[in-house]
Formats: structure tokens, sequence, C-alpha cells
């Protein structure tokens, strides 16, 4: 059967057949890491020739929607998560609109004094007692991150976290604890060998080191969350408006990750 294509349109049919492969791989009839058609029966599928097909593809290997394995075939890309100005939403919320399951493994939960950087992001005084919660996130099964949330012990008193909840969920139901907006601040690093281990990547591959400050509505910052991000699943990604010109959307921007 031919498919969606039009000989009769301007547009050439490499691009629309990029179109129609992107767009199942975005609807998940092709699932991440599932072999492709190799270039034949896409062609006979789609009534064009195997130069057609092959740069079609080339096109979907350079957007990341693909992967090109010499002597294999090709395989649907496992894609990006993509991450800049966005709402203020927990990991759960987050994934739960990508249509993952989001879980957590917990490394550890204590109270600790806090360090002069502890310290100084939340405005406490030296030492002060600090709940310190540390978990591996994860999306579908497949570790996400590395995060420590540090939050004021006199906040959540007696705060016990399990695998099962959302913190966000504990904070607001048990202790009126409501997030009002937070400033996130990336670096550009390699992963250490205690992280890569947690996240299943080689030591020396590319993360983002993140750190986020929460504040309440009034102002009072209450959290304050360190995190080993793979590199290898998301990309932070900008709308840049010339000053006078039409804005579009802020929340448009985002950090984005593979869905597939």
């Amino acid at each position: 059967m031919a498919g969606a294509l039009d000989k009769t349109l301007p547009v050439p049919l490499y691009h629309q057949l990029q179109a129609v492969l992107k767009a199942e791989i975005e609807s998940r009839k092709w699932r991440a890491d599932e072999q492709l058609p190799n270039e034949t029966k896409i062609a006979e599928r789609f009534g064009v020739s195997k130069i057609t097909v092959r740069q079609a593809l080339q096109k979907l290997a350079e957007q990341g929607y693909i992967r090109r394995e010499h002597g294999r075939g090709t395989f649907v890309a496992r894609r990006k998560f993509d991450e800049g100005p966005r709402e203020l939403t927990s990991f759960t919320e987050e994934m739960r609109r990508h249509d993952l399951a989001a879980t957590s493994h917990v490394l550890g939960q204590s109270v600790v004094e806090a360090d002069a950087r502890v310290a100084d992001a939340l405005l406490l005084p030296l030492h002060s007692p600090i709940f310190v919660l540390k978990r591996v996130r994860l999306a579908g099964g497949e570790p996400m991150s590395v995060q420590t949330a540090h939050i004021p012990a006199a906040f959540v008193p007696d705060l016990k976290v399990t695998e099962d909840t959302s913190l966000y969920e504990v904070l607001q139901s048990r202790y009126q604890l409501y997030p009002a907006r937070a400033r996130e601040t990336y670096f550009a690093a390699a992963a250490e060998a205690p992280a890569a281990e947690l996240l299943g990547i080689p030591i020396g591959a590319p993360v983002f080191t993140v750190e986020r400050v929460t504040h309440l509505p009034n102002e009072r910052p209450f959290e304050f969350v360190q995190s080993v991000v793979r590199g290898d699943r998301y990309t932070i990604v900008l709308d840049l408006v010339k000053p006078g010109a039409t804005s579009r959307d802020p929340q448009s921007n985002a950090l984005r990750l593979s869905t597939s």
C-alpha cells in the first residue's frame, strides 16, 4: 500500500515521508529501540525509491528520532526531554505529562546540619538542622537523575518519604507547604563514578548538574535541590524573543525528555 504521500504536491517526497514516519514514532507506533523496516520495505510501502527513503531517514537521524547502526539496521532512538522555563511541577507530574510512570529509589533520608552552601541557599544560620532526602528518579523504570533535596527540618517534623509517594504531594497535604516559584541553575559536567553507577551511564558521560531553590508564596525559600541529570536524555531549549517583538507564551520553553 502506497501510504499517505501525494506526488502532486510541491513538497518533496522525502519530506512527506519524513513527516509520516516522524508522526508514527511520536504516536508510538514504533517504540524506543524498536527496529524499523528496511529501506526496501519502506520504499514498497510508500511507492517511492530507496533514495527517497534514505533521504527521509537521514533527516530523522539528524533530528534524533532514529539511529542507524551499521550492519544491523535502523532503530527508533530514545528521544530527549527538553528543559527550560516551564511551570513549577513535581517530577511525578512532569513525567505524567509524558505518559511515563515516575518512580523513585530512596538512597537515604536523615536530619543533618546545614553546610555553608545549603545554609546560604535557604537563608538559614550555619549548622541549622536540615532534612535531607537523596533519591534516584526514574521514568518508565529508567534512571533519569540523582536528586538530593534539602528542607529546613523545622518545616517538616517527622517527615518520612517512601518510594511510592511524591515529595511535593506530601509537603502540601501534610505540612501545607505550597511551592510558588523556583530558580534553577544548570551546569555542564562529566559524570563522576557514584552518579554514573546509579544512572547506568559511563564515568565521564555528559550530565547536567542542577541546583534549584524553591520558594513559598511569601518568598521564603524552603527547598534546595541538587541534581545530576543525564545529558543523553535531556536537552535545554529556550525561545528567544527580540525586545519589542511579539512574545510567545513563556511556558513554551521547556527541559524535554525522550518520550519514546
